[in-house]
């Protein structure tokens, strides 16, 4: 059986949308949501960098789907550029329904640019990994 969740991407973080994460109505908070995907993002971002990052720049975030109370939601990450100082990671979130038919979707994506920093929190060099031959 094939897997419905992305291939070819790393999964980062796993979780539970619970009750104090919700709205009067039983939706998600969308802040909620980018918290737990920017958490994701620099934990995959720092393993890249090999030092402490941080983030400086969220674009192109889409909700396609909300999210609901008693989802577990997961972000798979994938970087999609390492430049001198940053990396950008472009991540989606997928949610498995808590309901008896375990429905798994798409439910926000977005690109992240974290920046590696040295002790001092100045911006520092990436080391970029060497190309595969």
């Amino acid at each position: 059986m094939t897997s419905p969740y992305p291939e070819n991407k790393h999964a980062s973080l796993r979780t539970l949308a619970m009750p104090a994460d919700a709205n009067p109505s039983g939706d998600i908070f969308g802040g909620w949501i980018m918290s737990q995907m920017d958490i994701a993002g620099a934990s995959h971002a720092r393993h890249i960098a090999k030092q402490r990052v941080v983030t400086v720049a969220v674009e192109a975030m889409t909700f396609h789907l909300p999210v609901y109370i008693g989802d577990e939601v997961s972000c798979y990450c994938e970087t999609t550029r390492i430049g001198n100082t940053s990396i950008s990671v472009h991540i989606e979130t997928w949610v498995r329904r808590d309901r008896l038919e375990e429905e798994i979707v798409k439910v926000t994506e977005a690109v992240y640019t974290y920046v590696a920093i040295d002790k001092d929190r100045k911006p520092t060099s990436v080391s970029k990994p060497a190309p595969n031959p």
